[in-house]
């Protein structure tokens, strides 16, 4: 675990001016710094980091396979932003030891996306910008929230990806967004958060909306229209959605929330 006193943007801004020379080890860093302004300053991110455009032309010292060690030190940044969930926590002792700074943004709720936000406005000297995404965002997600709180709930399965079919429970990022939309996910009470099912134990739920990324390996990998049985295939209420929108915590997340409440709407019409 990262000390807390290494997340807080108070401890860290103490004594220093705001970071200029910063490296986000998460696409969702990269796009939150983007977002609020503090784009330029990122002298290197990891694979995928790929929004907004100009992120692509930001070097990658790495991904889910480790970061370069040697490539941070050269780089000298005032402030690491580090992935709790998706860096080697080998690599983000090893970079604490280091002496370097670092701000852990692992975001488990969509709330914790503002809070991130503001706190990263902190640490760069974007404060006012970073507030006025994170209200924009929050009165966003109050608003869907209230859309829906009182809609008709539906059974959703979302296909997290097909071989391995693998789905989401309780805990995960996924189902932060099917509760702000009303749905009920058959698999919550699942023993993991990202647990490995069959199609048999889909079949059982009585699911009404099966949602998929877009991914090509995921759609192709099954085909749904074997099993009729199933009522979102019966009355063809399968969707596919932009896993970035779904699966990264930005302030785009609401676009995903939105993707995902226009498709439970459908079943319910």
């Amino acid at each position: 675990m990262i000390p807390a006193a290494e997340q807080t943007a108070s401890d860290y801004l103490q004594d220093k001016p705001p970071a200029k020379r910063i490296i986000a080890l998460s696409p969702h860093g990269v796009e939150m710094l983007f977002a609020i302004g503090a784009g330029e300053s990122i002298v290197a991110t990891t694979d995928y980091a790929d929004y907004p455009a100009a992120a692509k032309n930001i070097p990658s010292i790495g991904g889910y396979y480790g970061v370069q060690i040697e490539r941070v030190i050269e780089l000298n940044p005032d402030l690491i932003v580090v992935w709790q969930s998706g860096n080697k926590i080998e690599d983000i002792n090893q970079l604490r030891d280091l002496g370097f700074k670092l701000f852990n943004s692992d975001p488990k709720s969509l709330a914790d996306v503002a809070t991130d936000i503001e706190l990263l406005g902190k640490l760069t000297g974007h404060l006012a910008k970073a507030k006025q995404v994170a209200d924009d965002y929050r009165q966003q997600l109050a608003d869907i929230t209230l859309q829906n709180q009182m809609k008709p709930a539906v059974k959703v399965f979302y296909q997290l990806w097909s071989t391995p079919l693998m789905t989401v429970a309780k805990g995960s990022w996924i189902q932060n967004l099917i509760e702000v939309c009303h749905g009920e996910n058959v698999f919550y009470d699942a023993a993991s958060e990202y647990p490995q099912i069959s199609i048999e134990n889909v079949l059982l739920t009585g699911a009404e909306v099966i949602l998929q990324s877009q991914d090509e390996g995921n759609i192709l990998g099954i085909n749904w229209a074997d099993w009729p049985e199933l009522p979102a295939v019966k009355n063809h209420h399968i969707y596919q959605f932009d896993a970035d929108l779904l699966h990264r915590a930005t302030p785009r997340a609401i676009l995903g929330v939105n993707a995902v409440c226009e498709a439970l709407d459908k079943v319910r019409n």
